[in-house]
């Protein structure tokens, strides 16, 4: 398979573009309010932290980050004992921050669609590439451990 055009740092930067803009635009309803709008910061926290997290992992194996490069190494610990896909939870993480800094209904629907787009464009690329360069050894990695959560 060919390295996606569109990586996913420009799907979330995009996702975020299209909340403001819904927000700006549609809110339809301010479902939360005042201070408590600030408690997105630590879903937005927590999400940047998952991905680091992840990133450092790849780091200590020496391998590749960036999707549709080949790995030179299987990397499954850290947050991938958890989960095959972490940095990707973690940018979900962020837009619920995002939605709940914003306070507006229409924000929210903006997540399920990066979702499927990071589940549609990166995803299947991402592990055709992983089960070409490890085989089995993928194979049972993926029976062990969850795609999401």
């Amino acid at each position: 398979m060919q390295r996606p055009r569109i990586l996913p740092p420009v799907y979330l930067a995009g996702a975020i573009g299209l909340m403001l803009l819904l927000h700006v635009l549609a809110p339809l309803s301010q479902m939360i309010v005042g201070a408590k709008r600030w408690e997105g910061l630590i879903f937005c926290a927590a999400g940047v932290l998952l991905g680091v997290w992840a990133a450092r992992s790849f780091a200590r194996h020496g391998t590749t980050i960036k999707p549709g490069e080949v790995s030179s190494q299987l990397v499954t610990n850290g947050p991938f004992r958890f989960s095959r896909n972490p940095i990707y939870i973690g940018m979900i993480v962020m837009l619920a921050g995002v939605a709940v800094l914003l306070g507006s209904l229409t924000p929210w629907a903006v997540i399920p669609l990066f979702f499927w787009t990071i589940r549609r464009n990166i995803v299947p690329v991402e592990e055709a590439m992983l089960t070409d360069a490890f085989g089995e050894k993928y194979r049972r990695y993926q029976k062990r451990v969850r795609r999401w959560v």
